[in-house]
Parts: structure tokens; C-alpha cells; sequence
């Protein structure tokens, strides 16, 4: 019996420890292939060109905050519709809930969070988008 295709996600944080231990920690469930991006724009070009299942993408980035690369992802039909969770250490509820408008309907993390939940979170969404 052939394993179903790994859900490939690709994260976009600048903060090279923090994706390596995401990366690292997801990759122990078989279910999950993380790229990563430490820009906004090597994310962009990766997004067109892996067509990830999800993005994971922090908001407070240099260059370009999160917040630009999902209205840039927003924009571009091959990209659009992939499902798109924050992660941030810098926004609260709040501040995230009033950005929904602008940026679509999305998931917000704070940072730091646990394996545990993510895996949740990530569920939780690819399930919404099925």
C-alpha cells in the first residue's frame, strides 16, 4: 500500500533557529515536508514554484513584512488559494483580528508555540481547505 504524498509546507521566517526547529520538529511526522525562506521574496519565488500545501509565515520580517508577501500571494492566481498561518511574536489577538480584513480571512500563532500545537493548527487548516 503506497503512503500518501507528505503535505508540503513552506515557512517564511527570517529567524533561521526558529524555522530550523520548526522544520525539524514537523519532519518527525512523515505527513510533513517543510521548505523555508528567511526573505519575503525567496518565499514568493518559492511559493510559484513548489505550489506548497500551506504557508507558515512570520509578519515581522526585513524588507518585507509578512503581511506584503500574503497580499503578494493573494494577488497571483498560483498562489491565491494556498492556505497562509502567521506566526508572531510581535502582534496580540487583537491587533491580529483587526488585520483580518486586509489580508483575508487567516491564522494567526504567537510565538513561541509547541509542536503540539501547530500540528493541530496545521490540521485544523488544510481541513477547512478540503
Amino acid at each position: 500500500m503506497a503512503m500518501a504524498e507528505p503535505v508540503q509546507i513552506l515557512m517564511i521566517d527570517d529567524e533561521e533557529p526558529f524555522s530550523f526547529f520548526v522544520k525539524l520538529n514537523l519532519e518527525t511526522d512523515p505527513r510533513f515536508k517543510v521548505t523555508t525562506a528567511l526573505r519575503g521574496d525567496d518565499g514568493l519565488k518559492l511559493a510559484k514554484s513548489i505550489k506548497p500545501d500551506l504557508i507558515l509565515l512570520d509578519i515581522m520580517m526585513p524588507g518585507m513584512f509578512g503581511t506584503e508577501v500574503a497580499e503578494k500571494l493573494l494577488e497571483d492566481p498560483r498562489t491565491k488559494d494556498i492556505p497562509i498561518i502567521f506566526l508572531t511574536a510581535a502582534l496580540k489577538k487583537d491587533e491580529a483580528d483587526e488585520m483580518d480584513g486586509r489580508i483575508g480571512r487567516r491564522e494567526f500563532i504567537a510565538k513561541p508555540i509547541t509542536k503540539e500545537e501547530l500540528v493541530i493548527r496545521i490540521e485544523a487548516t488544510l481541513e477547512l481547505k478540503k
